[in-house]
């Protein structure tokens, strides 16, 4: 691993820690952006855009690139200092995640509406689930003890593409909100392909950071 990290172009470890540094300004901009627009507290419905977009663009972005090496705001803590932190903020991003779909659903019960009628709607209770479950199934990468039997090697292997899985899931579910009448009736023409391109930028930063420690782990053992 560091005889392939020290013959790689110094360009690559450049563009990793730009794309990185970025990422971090897109995400926080984004969720000040949609909190501006929600407006969170002058509706019930308010909460619904802010909450997902705090946990998800937010709280799940920054709970990943903690063990980036190129783009880490803990890059010189310990690994298990990094992996308790990681394990917090997932716990923000489930309980602010729960809380802006609990806002929707009693929303829409007040409304008389039907619920989980779009994708956006199924897609999002799907996401929030799954992460809660992941959270849950992270316990015993914290607390040792619990993983008797496991090979925490692959636990660690296993909680990398699930998260991966999530993390697209949970950008996926951000995407469709842009295209709802909400979103799309207060911003539209280039500023909606701008918004798009926060989620999206990264979703690809996220997956390139996992699936290249993934596939180097592959190499080292190889």
């Amino acid at each position: 691993m560091t005889q392939s990290a020290q013959s790689e172009p110094w360009i690559y470890g450049f563009s990793r820690t730009v794309f990185g540094s970025l990422t971090h300004v897109v995400c926080a901009v984004f969720t000040l952006f949609i909190t501006v627009l929600a407006r969170p507290g002058s509706s019930l419905f308010s909460w619904h855009p802010f909450l997902m977009t705090l946990a998800f663009s937010f709280f799940m972005t920054e709970a990943v690139l903690l063990f980036s090496p190129h783009a880490s705001l803990l890059r010189k803590l310990p690994h298990k200092t990094k992996g308790r932190v990681h394990w917090v903020l997932q716990c923000l991003c489930v309980t602010t995640a729960a809380l802006g779909l609990g806002a929707i659903c009693y929303n829409k019960h007040l409304n008389g509406k039907p619920h989980f009628t779009s994708w956006h709607g199924l897609l999002g209770l799907v996401t929030v689930v799954i992460v809660g479950l992941q959270s849950l199934a992270a316990l015993p990468l914290i607390y040792i003890k619990i993983a008797k039997g496991w090979s925490l090697a692959k636990l660690k292997r296993y909680h990398a593409v699930t998260g991966l899985l999530t993390y697209l899931l949970g950008s996926g579910s951000l995407l469709l909100g842009l295209c709802s009448a909400w979103f799309t009736g207060l911003v539209g023409g280039q500023a909606w392909y701008v918004a798009a391109l926060c989620p999206a930028l990264s979703a690809l930063v996220v997956m390139s950071q996992v699936t290249r420690a993934y596939l180097a782990r592959k190499q080292v053992k190889s």
